[in-house]
C-alpha cells in the first residue's frame, strides 16, 4: 500500500466514523482546501524575511498542522472525485518540465510564457 493510500484511508475512516460524507460535496471540500491554505499563509503575513526565519523555527509544528490540513483536503477531494493524485502529480511535473526547461528557467522566476 502506498503512503498516499494509507493517508487517504485514515481520512476516509475518520470522516465515515463521524458520518460527515453527507457534507462533503466537491465545492465545500475545495473551499475547505482554500481556507486551510489561507490559514497557512497567516503564519507568514506581514513578516519580514528575518522574522519569518525566526518564526518558522519557533512554530514549525503549527505550520506543519496547517500543511497537514491542506493535504487532508487534497487527498479527500482526489479520493471523492476518483482522481489518482499520484499519477496526476507526475503528469503535472512532466508538463512543468516542458514549460520550464532548465536551460531557460534556471535562476529565474518568470512565468513560462515569458521565458
Amino acid at each position: 500500500m502506498s503512503d498516499i493510500q494509507e493517508l487517504t484511508d485514515l481520512i476516509i475512516k475518520h470522516r465515515d466514523a463521524r458520518d460527515w460524507k453527507q457534507f462533503h460535496n466537491p465545492k465545500d471540500v475545495a473551499l475547505s482546501l482554500v481556507l486551510e491554505a489561507a490559514e497557512t499563509l497567516e503564519h507568514f503575513q506581514w513578516k519580514s524575511k528575518e522574522e519569518i526565519e525566526k518564526y518558522v523555527k519557533e512554530h514549525k509544528e503549527k505550520i506543519g498542522e496547517e500543511l497537514a490540513d491542506v493535504l487532508y483536503w487534497v487527498l479527500l477531494l482526489s479520493h471523492d472525485l476518483e482522481i489518482d493524485i499520484k499519477s496526476a502529480f507526475k503528469r503535472k511535473m512532466d508538463i512543468n518540465e516542458k514549460k520550464y526547461p532548465v536551460e531557460k528557467a534556471k535562476g529565474k522566476h518568470s512565468k513560462y510564457t515569458e521565458l
